[in-house]
């Protein structure tokens, strides 16, 4: 079922009646709401596949070779777990997302899988340190102040790390609530991207990731304990919700376009054949 006009307005009687506080930094901002992910992925043609009245949700591509799926009810730290099957020309591939993770960062990356693919990919590690984030030596980049971590790891041996890390390189993400910048706390969320996830959705995700512009949240939403930043937001509660729809639209127009642009062209009439006339 697309998204309809009904389900969009749910969202802005929600938002349109909710004071907008900054909250920054993003990885501390709480996971807001996740119609930021599945409204999204809706536009763009994605379909539920799971029970309407269960609080999981199920989203399948188009073309039914990605699965996304939400469980806010799961026995896991992963809350959000997205799948791709195996295709022709590319390997299938698996990330996972903690239940703590900002729902707009995680629409960063939804967003980029929907949209064309860039010409020329860009590398995550270059995009975190022109955001200011710190790079050691061995690849792993942590943001300033401390508090996440990304990093790349290399391919493990099986049988002596999880089945999801076996076999192949993996990126990780690890945020922790301290109220120490130096002193590790109890881990917010983590994420796990296999190797086989393509780049630019993993430079997609991380891009949102360090994007210093503070994400919207409500007086009471869920965020961090410590280091978290709230100030009265310049922007109106409309203003929020205008935004929200004008992305939402914007995902429906590429996906009606790319749709046009893989649609088999129509083969051209063929001409009539003149038939000589019959001899009297």
């Amino acid at each position: 079922m697309p998204l309809s006009e009904r389900q969009l307005a749910a969202f802005a009687d929600k938002h349109g009646g909710q004071i907008p506080f900054d909250t920054s930094p993003r990885h501390l901002a709480g996971p807001g709401d996740a119609r930021h992910v599945t409204h999204g992925l809706a536009a763009a043609g994605w379909t539920r596949t799971s029970d309407p009245l269960s609080a999981e949700i199920i989203l399948a591509s188009p073309d039914h070779r990605h699965r996304l799926q939400f469980d806010p009810q799961s026995a896991t730290s992963a809350w959000w777990r997205l799948r791709a099957e195996p295709a022709d020309t590319s390997p299938g591939w698996y990330a996972e997302f903690g239940a703590f993770v900002p729902a707009e960062v995680l629409a960063g990356l939804t967003d980029a899988l929907v949209a064309p693919t860039p010409a020329e990919p860009v590398s995550p590690l270059p995009v975190l340190e022109a955001a200011g984030w710190l790079i050691d030596g061995r690849g792993a980049a942590d943001s300033n102040p401390p508090g996440c971590r990304v990093e790349r790891h290399p391919a493990q041996d099986r049988g002596t790390v999880p089945w999801r890390e076996a076999g192949r390189a993996s990126w990780h993400v690890e945020v922790r609530d301290s109220p120490d910048a130096f002193v590790g706390g109890p881990r917010l969320w983590h994420a796990f991207l296999d190797d086989a996830v393509p780049e630019h959705l993993v430079t997609a995700f991380v891009t949102a990731l360090a994007d210093t512009a503070p994400l919207q949240r409500g007086m009471f939403d869920p965020t961090a304990r410590h280091g978290v930043v709230q100030e009265p937001s310049p922007l109106t509660p409309q203003q929020t919700v205008d935004a929200y729809l004008a992305r939402v639209k914007d995902l429906r127009s590429q996906a009606r376009a790319a749709h046009r642009q893989t649609k088999s062209p129509v083969p051209p009439a063929r001409a009539a054949t003149t038939q000589p006339a019959p001899r009297r």
